[in-house]
């Protein structure tokens, strides 16, 4: 009787050796070279699996990604299992790297007290009509990572979901937040709805070992700072 042959489908794989769930539980650094290619590639072919796929045509570039990015889309579809669609998004992904490269690093701008929050989430609230609520993410030099609207309200208040805050926090690796909204009014004293939400912040925040620095009432001219009042 003949042996059936066995499946070289990802699906059939221990998930902690399947390259996309691989870099979802373990980070893309996990991954090797032909693990990486293989996401790309998606799937293989009968006889082969995506992975195996990958370190057959990177053996042919002497497991060199330089090597690699040099293959035409043309010598790409030579192998067994790669169209024109795979060629082409093994292309891209190849020369997206090589421009990575050569780009330089955006600049990070270091928060050092309250002002410079304020002049950070200055431009995105200065004039607007209605409430909406940032939040600024930092790393452990307190550098800005990013700046994310958390929500947008109405003219005296906006809903503010403390658990998107964190999950953000956590994906982005940071290790401090400073809190902002706007006050239409042009008001910078503090409801008691903006004190009860700071002080939640602060406590879910701490947790999980996150800062929350400072939450900032931004107004055109003005702003209020509840750290530097003595209010965190």
């Amino acid at each position: 009787m003949k042996e059936k042959p066995s499946s070289f489908s990802i699906k059939n794989w221990n998930i902690d050796d399947r390259p996309r769930e691989k870099l979802l539980q373990k980070g893309k650094a996990a991954l090797s070279d032909a693990e990486l290619i293989a996401i790309l590639l998606s799937s293989g072919s009968r006889s082969e699996s995506a992975v195996q796929l990958s370190k057959r045509i990177l053996a042919s570039a002497s497991n060199n990604l330089q090597e690699l990015g040099r293959l035409s889309i043309a010598q790409l579809m030579q192998f067994h299992g790669v169209g024109e669609a795979k060629a082409v998004a093994i292309t891209a992904a190849l020369e997206l790297g090589r421009r990575r490269g050569n780009g330089v690093e955006l600049e990070r701008h270091r928060i050092v007290n309250s002002e410079s929050a304020y002049l950070c989430f200055l431009p995105g609230m200065a004039d607007l009509a209605h409430e909406e609520f940032w939040i600024m993410y930092l790393n452990n030099s307190n550098k800005v990572i990013t700046l994310t609207q958390l929500s947008k309200g109405g003219i005296t208040g906006t809903l503010v979901d403390v658990r998107l805050a964190l999950k953000k926090a956590l994906e982005i690796n940071a290790t401090a937040m400073i809190l902002g909204h706007n006050h239409p009014s042009g008001t910078l004293v503090p409801s008691e709805t903006d004190k009860q939400l700071t002080s939640k912040m602060k406590r879910a925040a701490e947790s999980i070992d996150i800062k929350l620095l400072d939450h900032l009432i931004v107004t055109e001219k003005n702003y209020f700072s509840f750290a530097d009042e003595g209010l965190i």
